[in-house]
Formats: C-alpha cells, sequence, structure tokens
C-alpha cells in the first residue's frame, strides 16, 4: 500500500519542518570534542554540557569525554573545552591559572554579541541584554561588561529596568530566543526609552529563526506538534510555545522517541515534527518510525529555508591538527 493509500485510509499524517536539528554552532561544538579526543586521547574535560541535548552529551561521554560545572573539576594542565553557549573572560583567566590548555567551541554568532557587548561598554552604553536568567549564554554575555549589563527577562522585565542616560542605551539578546516574544520586549522597552538602540546586526541567531518560522508555517494544520529536544535547551522549548501560539492545538518536548505518550496522538490526525538546534537527526528519524508504526506513515516535509552556513573548527585546535598532519 503507497503512503497515500495508506493516509487516505487511516486520515493519518505527519508534517516534518525542515531547517530542523544541528546549526552550524553545534555541529562545530560536537566536532570539536570529537576531533579533540582523537587527536589527544581521553580523557578531555568540556566545561558544562559542550550543547544542550542529552543524547550528545551521553554520546560524547561513551567516547571519553568528561564534563564538569567549573574550571576547578579539571586537573592542572589538562586540556578543557568551553561549551557553545560562551564564558565570561574570568573563566579563561581561571584556565590560565590552572595551567589548562582552553578550547573554545563559542558559537561564532554567540562571540559576536561578546563583541557588540564590549564595544557598547567601552563607549560607556547602558546595555540592556534581553535574555533568561541563569542560562550559560547569559551568564557567559553578562561577564563581558557585567559594570554595563543588566538582564531583561522578557516583556514583564521592562518595568524593573533603570538607566543612567537615555540617550545612550542599547538592546542585546541571547541568540536563542522566541522572535516574537523578543520583539514584544522591545516594543515595550521603546516606549520607556524612544532612543533606544538596536544591535547592528539581530543577535537572535538565523537557526532559531529558520526554525520557528517553519512551525509557524505547520502548526495551524496540526493536532499535536512534537519537538525533540532537551529541556534545557532555550531554543528547544521556544518551539513548543510557538507552535502552541501559532495555533497547534497541543505540543510537546521529547529527548527520545519512547518519551511519546500514545494518549498524545489519539483522536490526531495531523503530526507536526521538528528538532531543536543542539538535536542529531537520528532522533528525529526514530521519532518518524515510531509515529509509522501508530498508523502516521505519510510524511510531507515542508521546507521555508536551506541552511548551508558552515563554521571552521576554533584556531587552537586546527593548529594541532595542521602540526600533527605534517608529523604524519
Amino acid at each position: 500500500m503507497t503512503d497515500a493509500e495508506t493516509t487516505s485510509r487511516t486520515g493519518k499524517r505527519v508534517l516534518l519542518a525542515k531547517p530542523r536539528g544541528y546549526c552550524a554552532g553545534v555541529d562545530r561544538a560536537v566536532q570539536t570534542v570529537e576531533e579533540a579526543l582523537r587527536l589527544y586521547g581521553a580523557p578531555i574535560y568540556v566545561r558544562k554540557q559542550i550543547v544542550h541535548n542529552k543524547h550528545v552529551v551521553q554520546t560524547l561521554e561513551a567516547k571519553g569525554a568528561i564534563f564538569v560545572e567549573e574550571n576547578e573539576e579539571v586537573p592542572e594542565g589538562a586540556t578543557v573545552i568551553f561549551s557553545a553557549h560562551g564564558v565570561a573572560p574570568e573563566v579563561y583567566e581561571q584556565a590560565r591559572t590552572r595551567s589548562l590548555k582552553a578550547i573554545d567551541a563559542t558559537c561564532p554568532l554567540v562571540t559576536k554579541v561578546h563583541q557588540e557587548a564590549r564595544r557598547f561598554a567601552a563607549e560607556d552604553y547602558d546595555i540592556l541584554l534581553i535574555g533568561h536568567e541563569g542560562h550559560e549564554e547569559v551568564v557567559g554575555t553578562a561577564g563581558e561588561a557585567p559594570a554595563h549589563i543588566q538582564l531583561v527577562d522578557g516583556p514583564d522585565g521592562v518595568d524593573k529596568v533603570t538607566v543612567r542616560d537615555p540617550n545612550k542605551v542599547v538592546w542585546l539578546s541571547q541568540t536563542t530566543l522566541s522572535v516574537d516574544e523578543t520583539l514584544e520586549t522591545v516594543a515595550r522597552l521603546k516606549q520607556r526609552l524612544p532612543l533606544l538602540q538596536s544591535p547592528p546586526s539581530d543577535d537572535i541567531c538565523y537557526a532559531t529563526s529558520n526554525r520557528q518560522h517553519v512551525v509557524k508555517e505547520i502548526a495551524p494544520d496540526c493536532d499535536v506538534v512534537i519537538v525533540v529536544g532537551s529541556r534545557n535547551s532555550s531554543n528547544s522549548v521556544r518551539l513548543v510555545e510557538v507552535a502552541l501560539d501559532a495555533g497547534a492545538r497541543a505540543g510537546h518536548l521529547v529527548d527520545f522517541a519512547h518519551e511519546i505518550d500514545d494518549a498524545w496522538l489519539e483522536d490526531a490526525r495531523t503530526v507536526g515534527v521538528t528538532s531543536g538546534a543542539s538535536v542529531p537527526d537520528e532522533l528525529v528519524q526514530q521519532v518518524l518510525a515510531h509515529l509509522a508504526e501508530r498508523g502516521f506513515a505519510d510524511v510531507e516535509e515542508i521546507t521555508t529555508a536551506n541552511e548551508r552556513l558552515t563554521f571552521s573548527l576554533p584556531q587552537e585546535l586546527k593548529r594541532d591538527l595542521k602540526a600533527a598532519a605534517a608529523r604524519g
């Protein structure tokens, strides 16, 4: 029986979002750990989760990566990789004092926000950083200019903002936020601070925007949207919120296919599937297989953008790989 015949018989289908899954920054970060393990041998220490995905972390642990919370847990002189979310300058200093070989896997799009923070702080601006309190990326960016940066955690945080000079204020943002919520936050800030400046280019990363855009496209047609991603992944959590805001009747976040509750699929005819920017596609394929076993065999991929961006490996690692290749 063909997929079309199956659909006409069961009335069940899957709308598969594209783009989904790995972005260029995540791909680079995971590759950095894998190449470091091959080049230097295990163990390789990684400060914080390299990316916010349970499966990725478990896979790298099995290969010899050791994830730690702080540099103090890394033996003196060992190799440590900083995660894709970025770190504050003091973390580099701590690594130097412990003679650690530090490899920086910070996403270049996060590094861009750090550079903006340093530049505006040097020009004595008040910087309003839109983001989620406690998120590693926010901690790292705020650490670039703590005396100049104050956090605005969504539209409800706007009323707490105080600035020295309303003529010298700029907003920056965490790269993995909801596009719509960030625009709402900025609009409310501008009501209070009409001369508020914007960053030179959008801080929310292309991958976050693209994944939210395609979910908005499919959500109105979906009885339920399943987002593959971990609960500590900001961009994955946002995808569930975006799906619900855009008209999906229900939305759920799962790390693995076995977490899907059959009750979610009762009376459902159309299921949307996507994944956060730190999710390998094998996990999505397992979800599709799980759904097919329950009658959702017809899969239509909905594409709203084609992503071709790639980032090269960190300079420190590239230099050592080149030296190793020269030695043969």
